[in-house]
């Protein structure tokens, strides 16, 4: 079976390559714009991949394809590679077929953590080594916890590093259900004192008035 070389990308993650997006069509002249470290594409140009192509799958469609692929054509016009990039809202079933029938992408962008540490489970994963922890580790906020999120036990039981973060959603810090809070009558926080007032009063209404999530099976691990 051929291996799959992952990136988390969360969702979970991926380092910047792909198609469709050609080189010439650069959203930011280089080093035009002191928003980006233009260094590190350097380090890119100092590889050359002509000729090379390399597959990248992912579930990014329409907007996020858009968005990924104007970073991805930065890698191609610093190497000369090809990047072919296919997303698909069935990411999840199709990413197991692919493994399955030896056929999978050179890279993977995984939205959640869960799946990727199954497929580590079965050899299917490469590690990215130790050098690539390390860096995460000490250019994330928090390193040592994101180094943990891509960090799965291989088909020997052994930890290995598989992917790093690169694009990450806060969908949302809290939930509630509108339908509870119209019958209790309660009215929705603005301030952290609105919020610890209101908690202490649903504790007081006999309620509990936080639970938190661990994970949601499969998906999140």
């Amino acid at each position: 079976m051929k291996n799959v070389f992952t990136r988390l990308l969360t969702s979970l993650a991926i380092v910047g390559l792909v198609g469709g997006a050609m080189a010439q069509n650069l959203v930011f002249p280089v080093g035009e714009d002191d928003r980006f470290s233009w260094g590190d594409l350097e380090r890119f140009e100092a590889l050359d991949l002509t000729g090379q192509t390399v597959e990248v799958f992912g579930p990014w469609l329409t907007v996020d394809e858009e968005l990924v692929n104007s970073v991805f054509a930065y890698f191609e016009a610093a190497t000369g590679a090809e990047v072919q990039y296919a997303g698909s809202d069935s990411f999840e079933q199709q990413i197991v077929i692919d493994v399955q029938a030896g056929s999978p992408p050179d890279l993977a962008v995984f939205p959640q953590p869960g799946l990727a540490a199954d497929l580590a489970a079965q050899g299917a994963l490469v590690p990215l080594g130790g050098e690539l922890e390390q860096w995460t580790r000490d250019n994330y906020a928090a390193g040592d916890s994101w180094v943990s999120l891509g960090t799965y036990a291989n088909e020997n039981g052994e930890d290995d590093f598989y992917g790093f973060f690169y694009k990450v959603d806060v969908k949302s810090l809290v939930w509630y259900s509108p339908d509870n809070f119209a019958d209790a009558g309660y009215e929705i926080p603005t301030t952290m004192e609105e919020l610890i007032a209101l908690s202490d009063q649903i504790v007081a209404d006999g309620g509990t008035p936080w639970c938190i999530g661990l994970g949601s099976g499969d998906a999140t691990g």
